[in-house]
């Protein structure tokens, strides 16, 4: 009996020692899940701030990374990414220590449309083409619909276009002309003379497209021709050669910024202020806008090439500043380069001497004997009409084995053809008496002709385009094929001809209406 009692006790203390040990370890992992939950609240996943120093850093690396076809095609894009980062950043000031997981959803939409619109601009960036250009597009038409729903939801600033996009060229002519050279260099008619692109081959109905050289840069934005070899042929791209009376023709105007948004004018606070380099305005407020004269050399400028210019717009309310990033293309100075290739078919006519081979006929004693032939010209050619003769060659007579030539009064003509295009001649070996006999050797000669296509390429060789002047290239009259070479803004490169389409970024190609001349205008109005 103690015995049974004594077993039963030991179960039930193991079971209460098994059930104890199980709530410690619940207990435990209860804790330990507890603390982990607590951990990621505490700041383990990414704050509101980083996820916008993340987007700006972004916007920051991919502006940094566009090249001259991006600065124009995807500068829309650039643009609208820069305004709803900002705005974006303008609304987040006092949560940007807060989880990016704790703000609303319709919040974290926004974020994931600039997640869209960078991730679309690298792509384009990456692997330039229509389809990426298209597709970047699309998200900028996504990113400016989420900045328009922003401009209802708070009294907060936003920004939602500005003009221009494009800062127009200079005008002074300054950095367009090229330094006289020492007398022991060369003049500058021969520094002008530029290299030819690679031409139409005569051999082929296509060519290879050619390359423009880079033009060179040195100090003070003029342009001299650098050192050529065999292997890299290069020439300048200097649109004239200025005199030292040569001025400028003016100052450059004011760009004029005009700035539309929501919420920007103060409330009696002061006027918001724009900084384009080294210079700073305040804004002359208009009905739905800030207007800005800014001068002309606050943007920063290459000569030859388009660059990328912030301006920062500042807006102070309520003791806070707002600011925005506006973004311009800046025109350079030199619009780029051309040349043209023609290829030129011509029809010329080429002759040759013919010589026939020698006919023989003889007549027997008191015999008069004829012989009729014909010859065709070769293939290609014919004969001239007016270019002919016959030639005796030789005429014998004999009258007892005696050789007297006298006894034969035969000829050599010319007799109506059995075809077109032939000549035909008779060789007549004709006695002068009975007893005698003859032989008449004869030929003719005459001219061949034929009409031979002459293929020729002209060039025009590497030449500058203007801002202020229109260029007329002639059209050869026998042209068959041209290829345009055009170089824009020292790193947009197009290769044209007459079935290509002529729409180029800030260049006119037009035909005269008798096909005489290609015109080329560089127009900082055709903007893409």
């Amino acid at each position: 009996m103690t015995s049974g009692s004594t077993d039963a006790d030991g179960r039930r203390y193991a079971s209460r020692v098994l059930i104890a040990t199980l709530l410690f370890w619940g207990t435990l992992a209860v804790a330990a899940s507890g603390s982990l939950h607590a951990d990621e609240a505490a700041g383990l996943g990414p704050t509101v701030g980083e996820r916008i120093a993340t987007l700006a850093a972004e916007r920051a690396r991919l502006q940094a990374r566009a090249g001259g076809e991006a600065r124009l095609a995807l500068l829309p894009a650039f643009r609208t990414a820069s305004l709803l980062t900002d705005a974006v950043l303008a609304r987040a000031e006092a949560d940007t220590a807060l989880s990016f997981g704790d703000i609303a959803a319709s919040r974290r939409q926004t974020f994931a449309v600039l997640d869209g619109l960078n991730a679309a601009l690298r792509d384009a960036l990456e692997s330039p083409g229509a389809g990426s250009t298209l597709a970047a597009a699309r998200e900028a038409e996504r990113a400016t619909d989420a900045l328009e729903r922003l401009s209802g939801s708070d009294d907060a600033p936003l920004v939602l276009s500005y003009t221009p996009r494009f800062v127009p060229p200079r005008r002074a002519t300054g950095e367009l002309a090229l330094t006289p050279r020492l007398p022991s260099g060369p003049s500058p008619a021969e520094a002008l003379q530029p290299e030819s692109l690679p031409a139409l081959s005569a051999a082929t109905p296509s060519s290879t497209p050619g390359t423009l050289p880079a033009p060179t840069q040195v100090p003070g934005g003029t342009q001299s021709p650098p050192s050529t070899s065999p292997s890299t042929p290069q020439s300048p791209t200097v649109p004239r050669y200025a005199p030292d009376f040569a001025v400028a023709s003016g100052e450059d105007p004011p760009v004029q910024v005009e700035v539309f948004g929501v919420h920007l004018p103060p409330a009696g606070g002061a006027a918001p202020v724009l900084a384009v380099g080294a210079w700073r305005g305040a804004a002359v407020i208009g009905p739905d806008r800030l207007i800005f004269s800014v001068p002309r050399a606050a943007f920063a400028t290459d000569a030859a090439r388009s660059v990328f210019a912030v301006g920062t717009l500042s807006v102070r309310r309520a003791h806070r500043v707002a600011t925005f990033q506006l973004v311009f293309t800046v025109l350079p100075d030199r619009p780029g380069a051309f040349a043209l290739d023609q290829r030129v078919v011509t029809t010329e006519s080429e002759s040759s001497t013919h010589v026939s081979p020698e006919i023989l006929v003889r007549g027997a004693v008191g015999e008069t004997r004829t012989l009729r032939r014909c010859f065709d010209p070769p293939a290609g050619w014919h004969f001239a009409p007016d270019r002919r003769r016959v030639v005796v060659v030789e005429r014998l007579g004999w009258q007892d084995d005696v050789t007297d030539p006298s006894l034969n009064s035969g000829s050599v003509e010319f007799v109506p053809p059995q075809e077109p295009g032939q000549i035909c001649v008779a060789v007549v070996a004709r006695p002068v008496s009975r007893a005698a006999r003859t032989a008449t050797i004869g030929r003719f000669e005459a001219t061949l002709v034929r009409d031979k296509s002459v293929e020729r390429v002209t060039k025009t060789g590497v030449r500058a385009l203007d801002w202020r002047e229109v260029v007329r290239i002639p059209l050869e009259k026998d042209v068959t094929e041209w290829k345009l070479y055009v170089r824009l803004f020292g790193e947009i490169d197009r290769e044209l001809d007459a079935t290509t389409p002529w729409n180029l970024p800030f260049l006119r190609i037009l035909r005269e209406a008798d096909d005489q001349a290609l015109i080329l205008k560089a127009d900082q109005s055709a903007q893409p």
